[in-house]
């Protein structure tokens, strides 16, 4: 077996290496799905160990039913009320009040699949606006690293912080990541960024859910590399504001 294929740290070298694939990813013409799908090809590439042990992680959580009990179209929405990047308290109502919502859980502002996801999701938001719809993300860190996922990102939307993943936990989204994924992740400082040791994040997950409360469309996969189509997403806020 080559030596790459063995290593269970990222060296430096690698890091940087995952950085400039990230670059040419977010930059590559091609939908959100090619993006990652890029990413994913380069990642495992540069750091196998860590590709082949979420392999084993999303197997494991697909034979557990990760996510499947999460809310389905044609259920209610469980509200939440959660403070944004400034602190001010969000609420689903109060979203909800304004027009049809896409309720979006991302793992993390290091996470670089959901970079590429919101990325995506903020070049569509005049589209998303024009159909009188909204956007929110809801991610388990702390108010200065949602702050700084949303700076970074230049997100129009709010930015909401789920502590502890106690709103994922409500929805059967939250998962624990497992020792093996654990060590590979060791050089990110997974507790100081959410302000706990749990090793716990949600399943990112997209729900589409209409002024009635109601959930109209969802995409929820344990395999954190897919992740809704824009079209798809557009497709289904569509039909969400036109319903009376």
């Amino acid at each position: 077996m080559p030596e790459q294929a063995m290593t269970t740290t990222l060296s430096p070298v690698n890091a940087e290496r995952l950085k400039e694939a990230f670059q040419q990813c977010r930059d590559m013409e091609g939908t959100l799905r090619e993006q990652l799908e890029a990413y994913a090809a380069a990642g495992r590439e540069i750091f196998p160990a860590y590709g082949e042990a979420v392999d084993r992680l999303v197997a494991r959580l697909n034979e557990n039913g990760g996510g499947e009990n999460a809310p389905r179209p044609g259920e209610m929405m469980p509200p939440f009320l959660l403070p944004d990047e400034t602190g001010r308290l969000v609420s689903l109502k109060s979203l909800l009040e304004q027009g049809p919502v896409a309720v979006m859980f991302y793992r993390g502002h290091w996470c670089p699949y959901c970079r590429l996801n919101v990325r995506a999701v903020i070049q569509a938001q005049d589209r998303i606006r024009a159909l009188g719809a909204q956007t929110v993300a809801i991610m388990p860190e702390t108010q200065a690293y949602a702050e700084k996922f949303k700076s970074d990102a230049n997100a129009p939307f709010p930015v909401l912080t789920d502590l502890d993943n106690g709103y994922a936990l409500s929805l059967n989204l939250a998962i624990w990541l497992g020792a093996e994924i654990q060590r590979l992740l060791s050089y990110q400082d997974m507790a100081g960024f959410q302000g706990n040791d749990g090793w716990v994040l949600p399943i990112p997950a997209t729900f589409v859910v209409g002024r009635d409360g109601l959930v109209k469309a969802r995409f929820v996969d344990p395999d954190f590399r897919k992740r809704m189509e824009i079209d798809d997403l557009i497709a289904a806020l569509k039909r969400a504001s036109e319903e009376r």
